[in-house]
């Protein structure tokens, strides 16, 4: 059987194309989005009248490999990733992610599953290796079975809430940029409280929030997860919030630093391995949900094996020693896949604002790349809130596991502010790539991180950056004008 033959006839999946009817004729939806993750975290797909559910469950949609990629093409006028010639992709839907549109409720959205074409003359019906969000459940997966455990994430999205003006373009932020303070919270409850309710609705399990440090700085966290399921809640977030800006003239914003001289959005990404545990359905205050059981589902319980195991409460446990070795050993290579645009290096350029410098690790320093947190868990900051959770999830994967299988030591704790002691430490600590050609380079050189782009992927990933840094170092920008315009008489 091939692949896209055997994930159709998965056990139990029949009576989940069933329960998806159900809900559709209870819930009146007349539209479905059948949506998968680009390379870059955009949301891509098609939709399609509710009334052709099951033909799309079994037969998918078809849709050109070059969608994986956003369709764009490069600054030689050539597709990304694939040329008009190739063939088409099949996207199959996972039932059990289907779920409400709660600003449209006639409307609903459902992930899928990417295969190459079923006729094609190379591996067809072969899941398709550019699908970014297939492959992190994969990996998770040989993980798991290497292992014997999960990967639970959870996200800290920073993002910016701008006004628009009259002809739409970004006119500032809603809010100041005073840090932690509840009245500019407050300025902006018509928009949070708007997101929270849409995100309850569509599953994500909100905790807290607060206003960050730069103007119309907003931060909602929800409760961590599985990190696939986790890397799913920050693309609906996203698409929320999204919406949310249309309904009210505004701009949310995801760039990593649309102003100078504050702090830019960051999206620490905290993360701990567990062996066992269950799942547990939240329904958030509905009494039926609007949607399958899936997007509601949270991992519960189990041991955490970040937790500490000596005297010190503050240690991690030797696994969780062992998986940070291994992230801080690939971590110029890993950079790329949580900064990984131009503007993405805006932030890591900017230091003293909390932003990482050198692959080091410390307890609650903030200066550090990786934080331990609290006890059981570790803060990566390399990341910021434009990146997509799939190929980063995917990359932590793949660099935690080696450094469990060869228990690579991660070093002692740094607890110095390191802004302070940046020349002092510059031979002791690898430094992060400040830019995003010296991170495609890094991405290049590293084997190990290269596994989590595996077949296609890095083809497509590669030809994209290197088109986005090659595209901005030819562009002749409004700086260049002040400064040189008239640099000779």
């Amino acid at each position: 059987m091939t692949d896209y033959e055997d994930f159709i006839s998965t056990s139990g999946r029949d009576k989940k194309v069933q329960e998806v009817r159900k809900k559709i004729n209870d819930l009146g939806i007349q539209y479905i989005y059948y949506q998968f993750v680009s390379v870059t975290g955009r949301i891509m797909g098609k939709g399609a009248p509710a009334d052709h559910w099951e033909r799309f469950a079994e037969k998918g949609f078809q849709l050109v490999y070059g969608s994986t990629a956003n369709l764009f093409i490069d600054r030689h006028d050539q597709y990304i990733g694939y040329g008009p010639e190739a063939w088409e992709l099949v996207g199959i839907p996972e039932p059990e992610t289907f779920v409400q549109l709660p600003w449209d409720k006639r409307v609903a959205r459902v992930f899928c599953t990417l295969f190459r074409g079923r006729e094609h003359p190379e591996d067809p019906g072969a899941f398709l290796t550019s699908d970014c969000r297939g492959n992190l459940r994969r990996l998770h997966k040989k993980f798991q079975d290497e292992h014997g455990l999960q990967l639970r994430a959870g996200t800290e999205p920073e993002m910016m809430w701008l006004k628009r003006d009259s002809e739409g373009n970004p006119d500032g932020g809603y809010s100041k940029p005073f840090c932690y303070h509840i009245d500019q919270f407050e300025s902006l409850r018509p928009v949070y409280m708007q997101v929270i309710e849409y995100a309850r609705q569509m599953g994500l399990d909100i905790i807290q929030g607060d206003h960050e440090d730069a103007p119309g700085q907003l931060e909602l966290n929800f409760t961590f997860d599985d990190v696939l399921r986790n890397a799913d809640r920050l693309t609906t977030y996203r698409q929320i919030c999204a919406q949310v800006a249309r309904e009210n003239n505004l701009i949310a914003c995801f760039m990593s630093k649309p102003f100078m001289s504050v702090s830019a959005s960051a999206c620490h990404t905290n993360i701990s391995l567990w062996r066992g545990g269950e799942t547990e359905v939240k329904k958030l205050g509905n009494n039926e949900l609007p949607g399958m059981e899936e997007p509601y589902t949270y991992a519960k319980g189990g041991e955490n094996t970040f937790m500490p195991e000596g005297d010190n409460p503050r240690d991690p446990g030797e696994i969780g020693k062992y998986a940070l070795g291994g992230i801080l050993k690939h971590q110029r290579g890993l950079t790329i896949l949580g900064c990984s645009n131009v503007n993405s290096y805006r932030r890591l350029l900017d230091t003293g604002f909390w932003a990482p410098v050198f692959a080091n690790w410390g307890y609650q320093n903030r200066t550090a790349s990786i934080r331990n947190s609290a006890p059981g868990r570790f803060e990566y900051k390399t990341v910021d809130s434009a990146h997509n959770p799939y190929l980063l999830g995917a990359g932590l994967l793949q660099t935690m596991s080696e450094g469990i299988a060869n228990k690579i030591d991660p070093g002692e704790p740094e607890q110095r502010n390191i802004y302070d002691v940046m020349e002092e430490v510059e031979e002791k600590y690898t430094k992060i790539p400040i830019s995003l050609g010296e991170a495609l380079e890094a991405l290049g050189q590293d084997k190990t991180v290269k596994t989590a782009l595996p077949g296609e992927m890095y083809k497509v990933f590669e030809h994209y950056k290197r088109d986005e840094w090659e595209t901005f170092l030819a562009t002749v920008t409004q700086w260049d004008l002040e400064n040189y315009i008239d640099c000779l008489p």
